[in-house]
């Protein structure tokens, strides 16, 4: 427990904070713009474990529904580079964008943070003999995977994700599949 506070507290004076340069300032438009957005998903009923079963492939279901961990360099986004966000495969709801992506080496998709804070939330995981802090979607309530303070700049942190628990959406398809509001991600100047 010392020792995380420690990191902890490293981490912080390292990284104080967020930049203000252009994608600190699209992450804070993005978080100002976060209540609509996660709005949409406001009447969201999550499927029965039946009806689950049938959408869902069988690793699918047991990493969103029983926490389980697919094996690295094996899963379908580790390795993916197109432009696009990554949203939950149960939900639809926006987590993470390509933007954020980042080679970890780890075998899973890595992000250095998500679309929308909010949309995520944080449980203690005292599994396999260590605490770590794994990360649910906050609609859906998905298990996606788990954010450790190992990352690169500008957040320090890795969130380590399951390509079982996201859909890829490309760029060019935004628009069409509801989701143009992210366009601006991808905005270079």
């Amino acid at each position: 427990m010392v020792v995380a506070i420690t990191l902890a507290a490293t981490w912080l004076l390292i990284n104080p904070g967020i930049s203000s340069d252009q994608e600190g300032e699209k992450m804070v438009d993005m978080a100002a713009s976060a209540a609509p957005i996660l709005g949409k998903y406001k009447d969201f009923e999550k499927p029965s474990d039946a009806e689950l079963k049938k959408t869902l492939t069988p690793l699918q279901y047991e990493v969103t529904q029983h926490e389980a961990t697919e094996r690295p360099f094996q899963n379908e986004y580790w390795d993916n580079k197109r432009e696009g966000i990554y949203v939950d495969i149960v939900s639809g709801e926006p987590l993470f964008s390509s933007t954020d992506k980042f080679k970890s080496g780890t075998g899973w998709p890595s992000f250095t943070r998500p679309i929308i804070q909010k949309a995520l939330t944080e449980h203690e995981d005292r599994k396999f003999l260590m605490v770590r802090t794994e990360l649910k979607s906050a609609v859906a309530r998905s298990h996606l995977g788990h954010v450790f303070t190992d990352g690169p700049r500008p957040t320090g942190l890795r969130y380590c994700i399951n390509s079982a628990s996201l859909r890829f959406v490309p760029k060019e398809n935004l628009v069409n599949e509801g989701y143009a509001e992210f366009l601006n991600l991808f905005d270079r100047e």
